[in-house]
């Protein structure tokens, strides 16, 4: 890697305004081809991946509106955002008063937008790089799950950690637009906002993003 993650974040990215979050700024990309390309070369990567962390998705957007709506959801609470790409759960978590908010990605560019973006707003956000789903959940109060579900090897992934921390009563807000992978039979829709996002990732700029909270676990009787 030629330059640090942090400088890579700078070069590429224009710190603005999230749409209906007008409150909190992201440092974002216009297009992610161009972006795609430009994290090939720092890289030296010919299949890199996809440079999520420079966008807004849909889901992050439905929890950052519901957290805006209810801050008693994280409110003097111990919030974990899981995959937090650029960050926007955690710091929307931070801004309704979390005690303490983490975001983890695996993604060095992730690692480097969430500090800048968190530092951008006044925050206070860990970043956590490494792959948190092949151990236990965190010991924390609430853990946020934004746009988990776009591909099957996640969403099998992230299920049965989500389940675990639900079991050790853990409250788990999932935010989504109602893509394939979405486990909704063990959800319970919590709100609906629509949102705009990018086309750059997304088959439309204008969205229903949905929060939902985990169902509890079903117990055997007899």
């Amino acid at each position: 890697m030629a330059t640090s993650p942090r400088a890579f974040v700078l070069r590429n990215t224009r710190l603005r305004p999230v749409p209906g979050l007008e409150e909190i700024r992201l440092h974002l990309a216009d297009e992610v081809l161009q972006l795609w390309h430009a994290v090939e070369l720092e890289m030296d990567d010919p299949d890199p991946p996809l440079p999520y962390w420079a966008f807004a998705w849909a889901g992050g957007l439905a929890i950052g509106r519901y957290l805006r709506e209810h801050p008693e959801a994280t409110a003097g609470r111990r919030v974990f955002d899981i995959a937090s790409g650029s960050g926007l759960c955690a710091i929307a978590a931070a801004r309704a008063g979390a005690a303490d908010a983490s975001g983890a990605d695996i993604d060095a560019f992730a690692a480097a937008a969430i500090e800048l973006n968190a530092r951008a707003n006044g925050c206070r956000v860990s970043a956590v790089r490494r792959d948190v789903l092949g151990e236990d959940p965190p010991d924390v109060d609430v853990i946020l799950a934004g746009d988990c579900w776009y591909e099957a090897p996640l969403a099998e992934r992230i299920l049965p950690w989500l389940r675990r921390a639900r079991d050790r009563g853990i409250d788990v807000l999932i935010g989504d637009p109602g893509r394939r992978y979405l486990p909704t039979d063990e959800l319970v829709e919590l709100a609906s906002y629509q949102v705009h996002t990018t086309t750059e990732l997304e088959d439309l700029a204008l969205k229903q993003g949905m929060v939902y909270a985990m169902r509890p676990a079903r117990t055997s009787v007899g």
